[in-house]
């Protein structure tokens, strides 16, 4: 039966079969629109896609990301008919404990490349990962570095603009070697999409310098061709828009939009897999014949990636300096960094952005693949001079580190995580700390993704003034301190920034968030302060202890840091008999992380008169001090003033702080 449809057909009859079983058997899923791309999915990956076989991770891989998350029946069977999953796994599907979650999930699934699932996220991830392609393929050589990446979107990932925002600058980087096929089949979960939207983005795309194409996404000789006009592209990426009908073969209920997240009943699911030649009785069926023909590459691939690897080893055993030096530096493991880090003299004010603007200016040597930019705030969020040393990225200057994202902080922070993903580069993105909330979704994929990014927030409470409060963050910081598996640190002065992005820069599982002040801050002098060399790594630590057992603890976090220390002398020098501790808490959650034993020795269970100070809403820091302790923050937005003045008006000055912690203890 299966021998009187061509092979190709087969292919694609038993993807859709494995499509419409998996959902099924978990009453669950997205079987329309996996069933549109079936056609795209089968011809990309037995025909185009350059991988190993038996290893889905090595590095010069294509990268295919499922921007179309909710299409993962799709996607899983690729990987089924690739021999990475087993159909164990695909009866699994979105079931607990199983390698088939209902959204693809990197590190979950073999051949994953990235967790997609918000749309749009995923083809921001394809750019950064064709950044990271291309620099290293510039800096190391075609014969070491050279693979595509692909990318399938949905109509409703092109309505995400940060769709746009990756997009535009896609075009302006020339990235060649990315290719976004889309897969518009004109329906989404509610209905048509002539109803929200009618853009034309082969227009669009080509204005933003993209090679576009538009064939019928079920003729599948039309779809080669574009791949293979794709793949000739220099220095423009490729669009291809494949015009496709929802639930494409379904026996009754083709571009039905109920398809798009239902499961097709069992009666036509028999009906579409007689019309198919498949057997009707049988469930997650592939026959060796369509097994045969995906696989037909796989001897050709093996040979490709044994060549590959010999050809390194021949570049190791050269012994160039230049790509040895640079082969080192990208394969070092974060823990084994050598990080040089500048020296800031005691009691001079340094506000912590310019303190991690010297940092990263000594970083830019000692990390040859350390990457990244502003979100057009150069200047302010002090990378102007990283920029002006390595070079900006662009078409004609493939080498330049310093990515100039302009005005786009959500594409910004979902390509740190493609640049992430693709590996081989230490990524970093810098805006306002009130922008943040811009980038929070591609943060969060980022820490449900364990990704090492770096991403540097400056002007981090209402000490920004004049500019008034749309620029003064108030929540922000507990806010991201929500987020599970990230990072936190909120240095108080110059050194613990230096200590702070030393964390950062060591994590391996684990996005972190830099919260740097705008006005300078005294540095502490080590020889007072000597605990801050050691604390830091422990997430909060004792500052400045008191004699004997103490009366008061004084936490504090960033730039109220300084505050307490000079609010807690004017209640000892009023009362030289107090006994009172000052906490220094540069991250909640790496405190959150140390052991009971760690944490009751900065913080006594019997020290129950607590005060915690920082300049943005208090609620995170009532676990600390308790119900009858005292949480200094704001819990209204701010004004436009000169910082010192609202400092003033706010209670953030030491005399305020004195006063409210004396009417409360010691009244």
């Amino acid at each position: 039966m299966h021998k009187t449809i061509p092979p190709d057909q087969l292919v694609v009859n038993t993807l859709k079969g494995l499509i419409m079983d998996a959902t099924r058997a978990a009453d669950s899923g997205h079987p329309g629109g996996a069933m549109s791309s079936a056609d795209f999915g089968a011809v990309l990956y037995s025909e185009f896609l350059n991988f190993d076989p038996e290893r889905a991770t090595w590095f010069n891989r294509d990268r295919f990301v499922l921007s179309a998350g909710h299409e993962s029946g799709l996607l899983y069977g690729l990987l089924h008919l690739a021999g990475f999953i087993d159909a164990d796994d695909l009866r699994g599907f979105r079931q607990l404990g199983s390698r088939t979650p209902g959204h693809p999930e990197h590190e979950v699934t073999p051949g994953v490349e990235a967790t997609t699932g918000p749309l749009g996220q995923g083809f921001a991830m394809a750019v950064g990962m064709a950044v990271a392609e291309t620099f290293l393929r510039n800096k190391l050589g075609r014969d070491i570095v050279e693979h595509n990446t692909y990318v399938l979107t949905s109509d409703g990932d092109m309505q995400e603009s940060v769709v746009l925002g990756a997009a535009s600058l896609a075009g302006l980087w020339g990235l060649g070697k990315l290719t976004c096929y889309y897969d518009s089949n004109k329906v989404q979960l509610a209905g048509p999409v002539s109803r929200v939207d009618r853009t034309d983005y082969a227009k669009v795309f080509a204005a933003m310098g993209w090679h576009v194409q538009q064939v019928d996404g079920h003729n599948r000789d039309e779809i080669r061709a574009a791949i293979t006009k794709a793949q000739g592209q220099k220095k423009k990426p490729s669009l291809i828009i494949g015009h496709t009908v929802m639930a494409k073969g379904a026996a009754t209920r083709e571009g039905d939009f109920g398809t798009h997240g239902e499961p097709l009943a069992a009666e036509e699911i028999a009906a579409t897999k007689k019309g198919m030649c498949l057997l009707e009785g049988a469930c997650f069926q592939v026959s060796d014949e369509a097994r045969a023909h995906f696989q037909a590459r796989f001897p050709e691939l093996k040979r490709a990636v044994a060549a590959r690897k010999e050809t390194l080893a021949k570049r190791i055993k050269k012994g160039d300096k230049d790509f040895l030096s640079f082969w080192k530096a990208m394969n070092t493991g974060r823990g084994e960094l050598v990080l040089p880090m500048p020296v800031f003299e005691p009691g001079k004010k340094i506000a912590t952005r310019a303190a991690w603007g010297a940092c990263l200016n000594m970083l830019k040597d000692a990390l040859p693949n350390l990457m990244g930019g502003s979100a057009d705030l150069d200047p302010s969020n002090q990378t102007a001079k990283f920029r002006d040393a390595v070079g900006i990225f662009a078409s004609d200057n493939p080498l330049g580190r310093n990515l100039s994202f302009g005005v786009r902080e959500f594409p910004m922070a979902a390509i740190l995580n493609g640049m992430a993903l693709h590996g081989g580069m230490l990524p970093f993105g810098a805006t306002f700390l009130t922008f943040s909330d811009y980038c929070r979704n591609a943060i969060r994929m980022s820490a449900l993704q364990k990704l090492p990014v770096l991403f540097v927030f400056t002007h981090d409470s209402f000490y920004v003034g004049e500019d008034g409060p749309t620029h003064q963050p108030i929540e922000h910081v507990a806010s991201l301190r929500l987020i599970p598996n990230l990072l936190d640190l909120r240095p108080a002065d110059a050194t613990e920034t230096a200590l702070c992005l030393e964390l950062a820069l060591r994590q391996t599982d684990k996005p972190s968030c830099l919260f740097l002040t705008r006005q300078g801050l005294p540095v502490m002098d080590p020889k007072k302060y000597p605990a801050v060399a050691q604390g830091v790594k422990h997430g909060g630590y004792v500052l400045r202890d008191c004699k004997a057992e103490p009366e008061l603890i004084v936490m504090a976090s960033g730039s109220e840091v300084s505050l307490a220390l000079a609010a807690v002398k004017i209640l000892e020098d009023e009362e030289p008999g107090r006994m009172i501790r000052v906490v220094s808490m540069p991250s909640v959650n790496l405190f959150e992380a140390q052991s009971i034993h760690y944490k009751e020795s900065v913080l006594p269970p019997t020290v129950e008169r607590r005060v915690a100070i920082e300049a943005g809403r208090p609620e995170g820091w009532h676990k600390y001090v308790g119900l009858f302790g005292l949480a200094l923050g704001l819990d209204h937005f701010g004004e436009s003033a000169p910082a010192e003045k609202l400092a003033e008006k706010y209670g953030f000055t030491a005399p305020t702080v004195a006063r409210l912690i004396r009417e409360r203890y010691f009244g």
